[in-house]
């Protein structure tokens, strides 16, 4: 359990056996611009570095294994090479004082058979997103039915989490987070809209959490579990996500985790990402009352309303996503009240490198 004493965004918080230099936290922003190899590359190495007087950062989806990748030109971290590549990151987080944390990531259905190497994407059931398509190399393409696994690959789908796990420590990781939010695979099989299993891996919300817990206690044998993360969004639509019942799910799938001493549990509990409109938003506030660890909120804050959460103990820290993206200097704005800069959406998630690696963002000047 976290101390909520300190109350402003600027102080340093204790997360576990870590302790950061404030509560302000880079999110995970996925990009695609880790080339064919799916390679940590210098310049992502200095997007981090610019981005480290955030007091932890969590990267941008890795990808578990090659059929976990759901975008072109993500990261992975399932290979040697891979976690080589990823070592120049954590060092350029490291010689900033800040720490880091590897998002791990599985797609499930957001995928495609060409993104797979022709094989169709795994699930929890077989239902296809109703969306516009994914992207691949052959342009915007209509989502595909996903394969519904059978029970007895779900093993094999924990090992590749450890195996990710593994490597992201050989890499040097403070920590991972594990990526149960958005409509990708863990999310798919907590939610009752697209998990319609008959196993014990379907039914009933306790069934529905077991591969979340299952995929933690392994990656438990690498990391303690005070260096790993969850990450929820009970409130969003994206990936076609939003099941009737995402208030039970979200609280007794907080209250077990709240029982394993883990790094934070990190909430998109903000409405800026699409919101199912199902019924009120879930707010930290109710998280907070079956979650005692450290609780991060997510999506849409701004300095004001991130001091408000903090301030009130409905939050320890803030995770800022777009606001970093155009603001590598984003707490020494906030702290001097410079204003911030804008970007252009249409290069956020990928795009050629000249001018949209978000390296060449400009310190505010004085």
């Amino acid at each position: 359990m976290t101390s909520t004493t300190s109350q402003n965004l600027f102080d340093s918080l204790q997360m576990g056996d870590l302790t950061l230099k404030n509560r302000a936290v880079l999110a995970p922003l996925t990009r695609g611009r880790a080339g064919d190899a799916r390679l940590a590359t210098p310049v992502m190495a200095e997007y981090y570095r610019q981005r480290a007087g955030a007091g932890l950062l969590i990267t941008e989806a890795a990808a578990v294994s090659q059929r976990g990748n759901a975008w072109v030109g993500t990261p992975g971290i399932y290979t040697g090479e891979q976690a080589e590549s990823w070592e120049q990151v954590v060092e350029a987080a490291h010689s900033k004082g800040s720490r880091i944390f590897l998002q791990l990531w599985f797609g499930g259905r957001a995928s495609h058979s060409n993104i797979l190497d022709g094989e169709l994407p795994v699930a929890p059931s077989a239902i296809a997103i109703d969306g516009e398509g994914v992207h691949t190399k052959q342009g915007k393409v209509p989502h595909e039915v996903p394969r519904a696994l059978e029970t007895d690959e779900i093993p094999g789908i924990v090992q590749d989490y450890l195996s990710a796990a593994k490597l992201a420590h050989l890499a040097g990781f403070d920590g991972v987070e594990v990526h149960s939010a958005n409509g990708y695979l863990l999310d798919q099989f907590l939610q009752s809209k697209t998990n319609k299993r008959a196993d014990e891996y379907g039914g009933n919300v306790e069934n529905r959490f077991r591969l979340l817990r299952e995929v933690i206690a392994a990656i438990s044998t690498v990391f303690a579990s005070n260096r790993i993360g969850v990450r929820f969004s009970p409130n969003g639509v994206f990936n076609d996500m939003g099941s009737q019942d995402y208030r039970e799910t979200v609280l007794y799938a907080a209250g077990e985790l709240g029982r394993m001493d883990l790094a934070y549990l990190h909430v998109l509990d903000g409405l800026g990402f699409g919101f199912h409109e199902l019924g009120t938003p879930v707010t930290l506030a109710e998280i907070r009352e079956v979650y005692t660890g450290m609780l991060m909120g997510n999506c849409g804050y701004e300095l004001d309303t991130a001091q408000q959460a903090i301030a009130s103990g409905a939050a320890d820290a803030i995770a800022f996503g777009r606001p970093f993206i155009s603001n590598p200097d984003l707490l020494d704005r906030f702290q001097n009240g410079w204003p911030l800069a804008d970007s252009d959406p249409e290069t956020w998630f990928g795009g050629d490198m000249q001018g949209t690696a978000y390296t060449d963002f400009p310190a505010y000047q004085a």
